[in-house]
């Protein structure tokens, strides 16, 4: 089994945390709010939009997460 390609990325929204797993290969967006509710499900993306869409929420101010990352480091 091959092992997709998963970008987390976290970032504060309004003064709450937001949580956002992109998938280049399967071509799909989740975002979740601080408690892990998920806001917003998108499938069906191109690897260029799923690239734009990691330069939007980096102009939020987002940092990149391992998957392996311990939850809450960056803070």
């Amino acid at each position: 089994m091959r092992k997709k390609n998963k970008n987390i990325w976290i970032w504060l929204q309004n003064d709450k945390l937001v949580k956002a797993i992109l998938c280049i290969d399967d071509g799909t967006l989740k975002i979740y709010d601080e408690n892990d509710n998920l806001i917003l499900r998108r499938t069906g993306l191109s690897k260029l939009q799923v690239k734009q869409i990691e330069n939007t929420i980096i102009k939020y101010g987002a940092k990149k997460l391992s998957e392996h990352a311990e939850p809450f480091k960056f803070l």
